[in-house]
Order: C-alpha cells, then sequence, then structure tokens
C-alpha cells in the first residue's frame, strides 16, 4: 500500500513530466494530439495521487489547493470531452510551478517526521 510520502512524490513527479514539456509553449501544448493527452494524463495522475492522500495529511495543509488538485481530476476523468485545453495550459504555466514547491514543502515535513 502506498502511504502519504509516496503519494506526494508521485503528484511532484508528474509535476515535472509536465514541466518537461511545457517550454515547448501553449499553442504547441494545446495542439499537438499527443503531447495534449500525455498532459492530461499527468494532470490525472496528480489529482489521482492527492485523492489518495489521508484526510489528515490535507487537513494539516491548507496551504494546498487540495480543493482544486481534486476538481481538475473530477473533470477529467468524469467529464473528459468537455476538458478546456486553455485551461490546462492556464493551470500548466501558472499553478503548477507554486503547487511544486508546495508539495515539496509538505513531502521535506513528512520525511522529517518520519
Amino acid at each position: 500500500m502506498r502511504d502519504d510520502r509516496a503519494r506526494i512524490r508521485d503528484m511532484i513527479e508528474a509535476i515535472g513530466k509536465i514541466e518537461k514539456y511545457a517550454p515547448r509553449g501553449r499553442e504547441v501544448c494545446v495542439n499537438d494530439e499527443l503531447l495534449r493527452t500525455y498532459i492530461v494524463h499527468q494532470l490525472q495522475i496528480l489529482g489521482e495521487a492527492g485523492n489518495k492522500l489521508s484526510a489528515d495529511l490535507r487537513s494539516r495543509h491548507p496551504e494546498v489547493p487540495w480543493p482544486r488538485i481534486l476538481g481538475m481530476r473530477h473533470i477529467i476523468v468524469h467529464d473528459y470531452f468537455r476538458v478546456d485545453y486553455g485551461i490546462v495550459w492556464d493551470v500548466v504555466e501558472t499553478e503548477l510551478p507554486d503547487l511544486k514547491r508546495l508539495l515539496k514543502a509538505v513531502l521535506k515535513s513528512l520525511e522529517g517526521s518520519a
């Protein structure tokens, strides 16, 4: 069974995989079907890992926008054909850098308490 530390690492890794391709820019990422699918899949992994975190961890770290993470996952998984790729790109460009920083801080606090 995966613990909270492993799931936070999964989330950070998914962001890193997105960051690998994000420098190609909005137009490429939104218009290239393969790349778009890859980025959305990584966002799904990010949300799924966040969804599986313990409620205790999420409540101890209200600085992380858990509802937004889980909301994005919900849309990707349950309403896939209505995904707005412009919004996906905005998330990639404006929200993931801060989210990665927050998740690294959460992971550091977990590793410090181990």
